[in-house]
């Protein structure tokens, strides 16, 4: 927490800068903030800060620099699960709620421009009556950030459309802690964002560095983005579901493999039975254990889409394609689940817009849940599904229902494997098994070849321990970026 002279002289500035409507230090929403669902311990901010406007931003980093105060830049709204937003030393939170306007859609260059504050609830409905639609992650909270969402690379659903693991971001305006302005891509090119109309959709700009790559995954200890570019897809006129049951994982990564080196499916995913239920049951404390004994014990669900030109005859070439390569590989696609008729609307939803109900749906099962999630090769996915099923039975919660879900990236070159661990934080015993679980498995499975590319809270220390030059490396950055080490220290090596 500030000396009080600095809390004085801090809060009063804040109030010049930004207005005093704009600046809280209400005790119950200063706690709000100082811990999450995660394992990370922090402490209370001592101011939140809401901006409005760019020269708002520039203003906190400018009073932040002055005192040497922490800046913790939050978009979201909760619940939060990594730590990455928890103050590890006070400060003021950087709430970006009220930055939140579209300032542009462009339905034929496909993308667009937005403030940290919009939301999938906000921008995915927007895209839709322009005949656009996101690339997004599988049902995403209603109130998480599209822009903290892109710059933290999580995993979506249409890997055929993506063609880095940056994608859908393309450019986007940044505050560095030095306080200095910079636009990546082609919009840091000269003139206004406006005035380069089409030309900032193009992330590499003039030069050979690829700036935005510096604030991918840093948890805003590198910069704050102001405003950011992201690509968007045609919105499909014709979409088809089908559902391809497996016994066991190993099973997952032939017809995936396949149906992605032939660019047959838009979205496609692979989830077992346990988080395929939390999905689709009503009331999990209710109907939970019905919905996963119906469930095969993996399914992956492989969406065909047909757009403006010849929809039918696309989506009918898609099929052949797709079940033939199934009959070859000794499956079958089809359009039900046998025992889970009926689902294809609610399956549909879930991949095609944010999590609108309470709890989110991580939450269903428990009042808390950890997950562990890491890249790896798309062939080795059921390899470390099998791992961690072992590792959950040998550890002191043996028999936790843990979830499982396998999405492939950037063309089938890669795989986000994730693993839900839900707990009730109520009972210690539970709790403590559970979070010894978590870091013991994370461990384990890093030694194993998994890849931690954002590591949270506890992974920093696991990613970093080996790697020294890279940490030392991107402690030089640090210091050119943000000499003053004012955004959000303690977290990855800083």
């Amino acid at each position: 927490m500030l000396a009080p002279d600095v809390c004085s002289a801090v809060g009063q500035e804040l109030a010049r800068a930004v207005g005093a409507e704009n600046v809280s230090n209400d005790a119950a929403t200063l706690k709000s903030f100082a811990l999450d669902g995660s394992l990370v311990t922090g402490t209370c901010p001592d101011f939140i800060a809401y901006p409005h406007n760019k020269a708002d931003v520039r203003e906190i980093v400018r009073i932040a620099n002055g005192h040497h105060v922490a800046l913790v830049p939050v978009s979201s709204g909760p619940p939060r699960f990594h730590g990455d937003t928890v103050p590890s030393r006070g400060g003021i939170v950087v709430d970006f709620s009220r930055m939140r306007q579209i300032v542009k859609l462009d339905a034929v260059s496909r993308y667009a421009m937005i403030e940290p504050g919009v939301t999938y609830g906000e921008l995915v409905p927007a895209l839709e009556r322009q005949g656009m639609k996101l690339n997004a992650p599988l049902a995403p909270r209603a109130n998480k950030s599209v822009l903290t969402s892109c710059l933290e690379r999580e995993a979506t659903l249409i890997p055929k459309y993506q063609y880095d693991y940056m994608d859908p971001l393309l450019t986007l305006e940044v505050i560095y802690g030095s306080g200095d302005e910079f636009r990546t891509g082609s919009a840091s090119g000269p003139g206004s964002p406006e005035s380069l109309k089409a030309d900032k959709v193009n992330p590499w700009g003039p030069g050979a560095i690829d700036y935005y790559r510096l604030l991918s995954a840093a948890q805003g200890s590198m910069g704050i983005a102001t405003w950011a570019v992201v690509r968007t897809e045609v919105l499909p006129t014709l979409r088809k579901l089908y559902f391809i049951p497996l016994e066991n994982p190993q099973q997952m990564s032939a017809p995936l493999d396949a149906l992605l080196r032939r660019r047959v499916v838009d979205e496609c995913l692979a989830l077992d039975n346990t988080n395929l239920a939390t999905l689709l049951a009503d009331d999990p404390s209710r109907d939970f254990a019905a919905w996963k004994t119906a469930l095969p014990p993996w399914t992956i669900i492989a969406c065909v889409a047909g757009y403006q030109r010849r929809p039918a005859e696309r989506v009918a070439i898609q099929e052949r394609y797709l079940t033939d390569i199934c009959r070859s590989l000794g499956l079958q696609a089809q359009t039900t689940l046998p025992g889970a008729g009926g689902i294809e609307d609610a399956v549909l939803r879930l991949i095609s817009g944010p999590w609108n109900r309470e709890p989110y749906w991580k939450l269903r099962r428990a009042d808390r849940c950890h997950e562990i999630f890491f890249l790896a090769p798309l062939s080795k996915a059921g390899y470390f599904v099998e791992l961690m099923r072992n590792l959950v039975a040998k550890s002191r919660c043996p028999d936790l229902d843990c979830g499982a879900y396998v999405q492939p990236l950037v063309q089938g070159r890669g795989a986000h494997c994730a693993f839900l661990l839900p707990c009730d934080s109520s009972s210690g015993d539970e709790a403590d098994a559970v979070r010894d679980l978590f870091l013991s498995a994370s461990e384990t499975l890093m030694k194993k070849g998994a890849f931690f590319s954002r590591p949270y809270g506890p992974w920093a220390d696991i990613a970093y321990r080996n790697y020294p030059d890279g940490a030392t490396m991107l402690r030089t950055l640090k210091q050119i970026f943000d000499p003053n080490g004012i955004l959000n220290p303690g977290k990855l090596c800083f």
